[in-house]
């Protein structure tokens, strides 16, 4: 797996080129004939836009007709921008049962979200998940709070009747098969992606994609936890085509290779399942009314198709870009592979977050979670970053955990009572990612991540940005109860016996 993948450099024909964009494309984004926000879109995306994929001759060409089209207006001769369909796009979460108890939830949950995405189903659902359990069946005694799971299942299980596809990409083998054995029954159509043989890894997004015109992207799995008794962030968009699309060909990806039955890559991803989004050519959307530049990024790039932006190339970016604050919610933080043998040291990340705070004066906060799985050597390596704290650097680095109180029954529910949530938040950006932050998930593990950045866009009264909308959720963990500051000395950070 360490040969270059030849669709990476193969060069792409205008055919193809023409084959990969859809009518979608041209429908959803957003003309801005604004010279101050024109010129200042220009520098956001030279800035932000890294060169993490080197584009082909041909791809360049169609970006620059996309820019003179977007450019032709003359500024000396004002006109009145197109009027574009605002998408509707909501930042959602699972808040566990007793968690905020005195806070009343302001955003939608992802299980309404869910519900709500199932319900404007019209022709096809494509969901990519790690696995599914939306039911209480795999403990020994019923759990009421599964009820928000059960609701999604039973939805699933009325597309067909109702005449609209279901496909089911699923990590392989599969641990139960439950619910995926059910729906399949129903109608589904379901693939095991065992990934394995192809990169040695698995399948950790959770995708879906709504009559290729609506999508979710987060943290949660389809499981009944995930809904009630883990802490998760996603987006929930809606009315966009072009980017769903762009999410189906993510989809399409994982369902090609689930259909093989060699357990290897093809020799060429086709020009269908290229990306239609990446760091250097984003989406123009309109994202609640405000103007955003959108693109998608998947990992590993062995899994990536021709054009897509690679998952950690991204994440390195958006923090070289950020010029004021890094904020961080992610469940794993290691800057080592754990799931190899050897162990390999990967400081990618992490020295992406020294050097932002210790020379460019950038403001890191970095928020993981304590359960019964979380590795010590995680506090560790995290102690040693707030050592640069100390006076002969002063780096501004803080770390906080984030614990999810347990009553006596629910500590017995396996794999809950966790911050599960994987996003990060700039003064720039925001980033919602599917990975825990270690070097399996980037180099082998199949992960999806969508930036957005409405940095420098007009924000009309009553709008907000999806960016401080996210750094308003992270400062309200950071500041509750449940995050405690990492002691610098401490050896015993995270006991298991404490849960």
């Amino acid at each position: 797996m360490d040969e270059e993948p030849p669709w990476e450099t193969e060069t792409v024909t205008k055919h193809e080129l023409k084959d990969s964009r859809t009518s979608s494309d041209d429908e959803c984004e957003e003309d801005l004939t604004d010279e101050k926000s024109e010129h200042q879109n220009k520098r956001e995306m030279l800035h932000h836009g890294a060169p993490v994929i080197q584009s082909n001759p041909e791809f360049s060409k169609l970006v620059e007709k996309r820019a003179d089209r977007n450019e032709s207006t003359s500024p000396a001769v004002p006109e009145k921008p197109a009027k574009v369909r605002s998408t509707k796009v909501h930042l959602v979460e699972s808040i566990p049962v007793g968690l905020y108890q005195s806070s009343p939830l302001s955003r939608r949950t992802i299980a309404d979200s869910w519900l709500h995405l199932l319900d404007k189903a019209n022709s096809s659902v494509h969901i990519a998940a790690f696995y599914l359990t939306l039911r209480g069946n795999d403990m020994d005694s019923a759990d009421s709070s599964d009820s928000q799971g059960r609701k999604v299942f039973q939805h699933l299980k009325q597309l067909g009747p109702k005449g609209v596809k279901l496909q089911i990409a699923v990590n392989g083998p599969q641990t139960s098969t439950k619910d995926t054995t059910e729906l399949a029954a129903a109608g589904a159509e379901v693939r095991e992606v065992n990934l394995k043989a192809v990169t040695g890894g698995i399948v950790h997004t959770k995708l879906w994609v709504v009559d290729q015109k609506h999508f979710y992207l987060g943290s949660a799995n389809m499981d009944w936890r995930s809904l009630s008794q883990v802490k998760e962030v996603g987006l929930s968009v809606e009315d966009c085509s072009c980017l769903a699309q762009d999410a189906f060909r993510i989809f399409g990806v994982y369902w090609s290779i689930g259909g093989s039955n060699n357990g290897s890559l093809p020799p060429y991803w086709p020009a269908r399942l290229s990306a239609l989004s990446n760091s250097q050519n984003p989406l123009h959307l309109n994202f609640n009314g405000v103007p955003a530049r959108v693109y998608l990024s998947s990992a590993p790039p062995q899994i990536s198709a021709r054009g897509r932006t690679d998952d950690l190339s991204t994440i390195l970016s958006i923090i070289s870009d950020a010029q004021k604050f890094v904020y961080i919610s992610v469940m794993d933080y290691l800057p080592m592979s754990e799931y190899t043998e050897p162990v390999r040291f990967w400081p990618a990340i992490d020295s992406a977050l020294r050097a932002a705070a210790c020379t460019r004066g950038v403001q890191v906060r970095l928020m993981v979670s304590c359960w019964p799985h979380s590795r010590a050597s995680m506090f560790t390596f995290l102690q040693s970053l707030l050592v640069l704290n100390r006076p002969a650097l002063k780096c501004d680095i803080d770390v906080k955990i984030f614990r999810v109180p347990s009553t006596a029954e629910q500590i017995k529910i396996p794999f809950a009572r966790v911050n599960h949530a994987k996003y990060m938040v700039t003064d720039r950006v925001l980033y919602i990612g599917t990975s825990n932050w270690s070097e399996d998930y980037f180099t082998q593990t199949a992960g999806v991540g969508l930036v957005v950045n409405q940095t420098g866009s007009e924000v009309g009264q009553g709008q907000q940005t999806l960016q401080s909308q996210a750094e308003e959720l992270f400062l309200r963990d950071w500041r509750s109860q449940y995050a405690s500051i990492l002691p610098v000395d401490s050896l015993d950070v995270c006991p298991r016996d404490h849960h």
